[in-house]
């Protein structure tokens, strides 16, 4: 059974941060637009208020997420629980991407630990908030991060990877821009 709720509550936060995964859930407005639902791991996500969060994102082989918000701010967030008890937690909310060059960059990124290969933060504001049972979802044994991705983004260094977002984070598969591509 669902249960809506107007903001997150402290059992909700303790929820959250239980868990070692989350999926970031964007679509562009076209109707033959791609969809995008990224999983996300890592120490990368905030509670900044009881209706507002936010998670520093790591340089990827794609951008969708903030092509999306730059279009049209839709964001949904979906926690499971992957041991006992079953739950399915989502946020739904209108978000936005903080770039390094942001006034608000500082006060924000000082709220997560540095992570080589960060690309961004995207902050949003959330509307609804629904629980749900989650009884269809497996039990799984969690087993640690893996580093693969901090690890590629320290090899390759500061300059590195803003080459690589140059080349692969400037517009979404859809033709859609990011605001990165502002910055080139």
């Amino acid at each position: 059974m669902s249960k809506f709720f107007d903001c997150i509550t402290e059992q909700l936060q303790d929820f959250i941060a239980a868990q070692h995964l989350f999926f970031v859930g964007s679509a562009p407005l076209s109707p033959t637009g791609h969809v995008n639902l990224s999983p996300k791991g890592l120490d990368c996500f905030r509670i900044l208020s009881p209706n507002r969060v936010g998670y520093v994102d790591l340089t990827g082989s794609g951008n969708e997420t903030s092509a999306h918000l730059q279009e049209n701010g839709r964001i949904t967030f979906m926690f499971c629980a992957f041991e006992e008890p079953a739950c399915i937690l989502r946020l739904y909310g209108q978000g936005k991407t903080i770039l390094p060059s942001s006034p608000d960059w500082d006060s924000l990124y000082s709220l997560f630990v540095p992570m080589p290969g960060t690309r961004q933060i995207i902050v949003a504001d959330i509307e609804k908030i629904q629980t749900s049972c989650g009884f269809g979802v497996p039990l799984y044994e969690y087993q640690g991060q893996r580093q693969t991705l901090v690890n590629w983004a320290s090899k390759r260094g500061e300059e590195g990877v803003r080459e690589y977002q140059q080349q692969k984070n400037l517009v979404s598969i859809d033709g859609l821009p990011t605001p990165l591509s502002k910055l080139s």
